[in-house]
């Protein structure tokens, strides 16, 4: 993972706003209208190049493609892999239930709204071997064109898969995961034999406790979290650990998040994952007093971690100040050398989400490479 011994390094978590012309496009696309798809194809390679540009200008270190070419950080798989020709069960947030006034307000986000999430059929394997390999060619296009130093890429984890699209073909759970991770491997070995990082999502490992697990308690839930990293293993059981980044996630909508599980009770299953950095919310109302964990609880000397100090669904633009205090504190208790300073979770989850207006993300970037300035400055004086 690369980090650094003279500063903390500034990263997000993946998806990024994108352009409007193209979000319209691909509205069309996952509605199964008819699309150019040279034209497609092309806008978003520009767009990737306007995005790495955008994340230099704010300051950012370690930049992504902004996931522009996926209709989400979960979803796009339906076009990657075949098998997935049934029908998924309906997802129920144990938070929302509730409230079911803001349930409705969160599953009408114009993006959530429209996403596709068919079911498992059929034998799962890869269908779409091109659409990665032009992931990687935009991305590498981008950094050269705009000098970016470095870069990941984001793919969704076979747990996370396992949660939006139901199996009704393997005989069980654990032999669904794993045909899952046996045909992901494709698509995280095309990225890191690229010299590219990797970002594994995991939102499994902490929103699936109210979601897919609902039913479970906490222990029997542990359990199921050490099979998805099992399964995570498995897929990237080819990869150098130093190329991949995990990212734990409670789900990035606007809700309740009282059922969140802590950080307490999974943080040591995430370190069981074959990767060098582990990302997680640490700057939202839930999970912000969190930090407090790692008075306890010891990091792996191989492991960097990347809390979010901005918040992904809130238009407030954090002071620098409160930025840098959020890094000092971690910084304090893991080391410095040990923190790179992040998001919570992405800006743009789902092709047309519209948590946080455009023009306020970049300024929240700018926010948190200033932050992440001021702090430096302390802990290395």
């Amino acid at each position: 993972m690369i980090h650094s011994t003279e500063r903390i390094l500034t990263t997000h978590t993946g998806s990024l706003p994108r352009p409007e012309d193209l979000i319209e496009m691909m509205f069309e696309k996952e509605e199964g209208n008819p699309v150019d798809k040279e034209n497609l194809k092309a806008r978003i390679a520009l767009a990737v190049s306007e995005i790495v540009l955008k994340q230099i200008e704010a300051g950012i270190d370690i930049v992504s493609d902004g996931e522009v070419s996926k209709p989400s950080y979960a979803t796009y798989i339906k076009d990657r892999l075949n098998g997935f020709g049934g029908e998924s069960v309906s997802l129920k947030y144990q938070d929302l239930v509730e409230f079911p006034s803001m349930a409705q307000r969160v599953f009408n986000d114009p993006g959530r709204s429209r996403r596709k999430t068919p079911g498992c059929n059929n034998e799962i394997t890869v269908n779409d071997k091109q659409a990665v390999l032009d992931d990687v060619l935009n991305l590498q296009n981008a950094i050269v064109n705009n000098e970016a130093e470095s870069s990941f890429m984001s793919a969704a984890s076979p747990g996370v898969i396992s949660l939006f699209f139901s199996n009704t073909h393997y005989p069980d759970f654990e032999a669904y995961i794993f045909a899952v991770a046996d045909a992901m491997k494709y698509e995280y070995e095309a990225i890191t034999n690229s010299g590219i990082g990797l970002q594994i999502d995991c939102p499994d490992l902490a929103m699936g406790r109210h979601i897919q697990y609902a039913a479970l308690d906490t222990a029997n839930f542990q359990k199921q979290a050490e099979i998805h990293v099992s399964a995570l293993n498995h897929a990237l059981q080819n990869i150098n650990p130093d190329l991949v980044r995990l990212h734990l996630c409670w789900g990035n909508y606007e809700g309740p998040h009282h059922c969140d599980v802590p950080l307490s009770d999974i943080i040591d299953i995430a370190f069981k994952a074959h990767v060098s950095g582990i990302s997680f919310e640490a700057a939202n109302p839930r999970h912000a007093h969190e930090y407090t964990i790692f008075d306890e609880v010891s990091v792996p000397d191989h492991l960097v971690l990347i809390p979010g100090v901005i918040e992904s669904k809130s238009n407030f633009i954090e002071h620098p100040e409160l930025i840098a205090q959020r890094i000092e504190r971690m910084a304090k208790r893991i080391g410095r050398e040990q923190l790179i300073a992040g998001s919570d979770c992405g800006f743009g989850t789902w092709v047309g989400q519209a948590a946080v207006e455009p023009e306020i993300v970049w300024a929240k970037l700018a926010a948190l490479t200033e932050g992440a300035r001021i702090a430096s400055e302390k802990l290395w004086k």
